[in-house]
């Protein structure tokens, strides 16, 4: 099968799109045959090993998982022995195992995984949504947004951004988010009650405070946002902040036990694509898809996310796909052929 391989750490040019041996499902076990993943932010991380302390986890000198690659949805092609949840036609999606292995052409995952089946008529690219929403949901579920609750989230362009907005209209909350001038039409599309465009407005001084202020880019200051803040309410981030900033406030915040700064580590990963393919087949929740890449072109979509520029998600299709669906206001310059767009 082919895969993206790294075998060292470093840019999207050390990428090798090459065969390696098909994976056999064992015991419980079930065979995905994947048609679409994502690259995110995540996976630029782990393949330059950034920062640089994450090599204890993935692998000092190179790394120890060579495939990346977290969301996937695809098809059941085969299934092993005691497998009794899925059966092969199975349309599927959900998260790899330990964050590996989804920019392939196969993979292999225990029935009792994160992984689930796909709505109907729904197609591939639509379904890659999961690791965004998991970050996301981690920092909104645990602290009990819902009814009357007053959220902001900064960066609600992107991946982890739009499933935020979403899942706190979804929970009844009450949404502020803060976004550049191209994606004011976007945040709106997808529940925001208020939107702030940060190019034109200072958005730490306009006069409303907040339960939860959601950081989901991981580029707001805490010291800047604080004023925005009810007596009880919570900065939460998704990253360790300018000048790594967060990990000393979290540090501050467990000793005096005051959790003004938390930052959500996603957990419950196989009740989380239950939950989400509730709201996929509800409509409460939708894929805001930027770019969508062939496998052969995986390096060029690293290479975009590494921008910092997108918007949503970036789509891999294994294999190439024909582009029929993207986000309102969103193109793709990846694929000769022209997109058709979403009423």
């Amino acid at each position: 099968m082919k895969a993206a391989v790294n075998t060292r750490y470093g840019s999207p040019d050390v990428i090798e799109v090459r065969e390696v041996p098909k994976p056999e499902p064992r015991a419980g076990e079930v065979l995905v045959k994947v048609h679409a993943t994502t690259v995110s932010r995540t996976d630029c991380g782990q393949l330059r090993a950034h920062p640089f302390f994450m090599r204890l986890v993935t692998g000092f000198a190179r790394p120890k998982h060579t495939i990346l690659g977290t969301d996937f949805a695809g098809e059941v092609e085969a299934i092993g022995e005691k497998v009794t949840s899925f059966a092969p036609g199975d349309r599927v999606f959900g998260l790899t195992p330990g964050g590996y292995g989804g920019h392939a052409e196969y993979l292999c995952l225990s029935q009792e995984e994160a992984l689930t089946l796909m709505p109907a008529r729904m197609d591939f690219h639509e379904a890659v949504v999961c690791e965004g929403a998991w970050y996301a949901n981690s920092n909104l579920q645990p602290l009990g947004v819902g009814s009357g609750h007053r959220t902001l989230i900064y960066g609600a362009s992107g991946a982890i951004g739009t499933a935020a907005v979403q899942l706190a209209k979804f929970y009844g909350a009450e949404v502020t988010a803060v976004v550049a001038t191209r994606h004011l039409d976007l945040a709106r599309s997808l529940g925001a009650d208020r939107v702030v465009d940060y190019t034109l407005r200072d958005y730490t001084r306009i006069d409303e405070t907040f339960d939860l202020i959601f950081d989901a880019v991981g580029k707001a200051s805490y010291f800047q946002c604080r004023r925005l803040l009810k007596p009880q309410g919570v900065f939460a981030t998704t990253d360790f902040g300018p000048h790594n900033q967060n990990v000393f406030l979290l540090f501050w915040g467990t000793i005096s036990r005051n959790r003004r700064v938390v930052l959500g580590m996603p957990k419950n990963s196989r009740d989380l694509v239950q939950f989400l393919r509730a709201r996929l087949q509800a409509g409460d929740f939708r894929a805001v898809i930027d770019r969508r890449y062939p496998l052969e072109a995986i390096a060029d979509a690293y290479r975009y996310v590494e921008t910092g520029q997108k918007t949503g998600i970036v789509v891999i299709d294994i294999p190439q796909a024909n582009l029929r669906t993207l986000a309102p206001g969103l193109q793709s310059d990846a694929y000769p052929t022209s997109p058709v767009r979403d009423p």
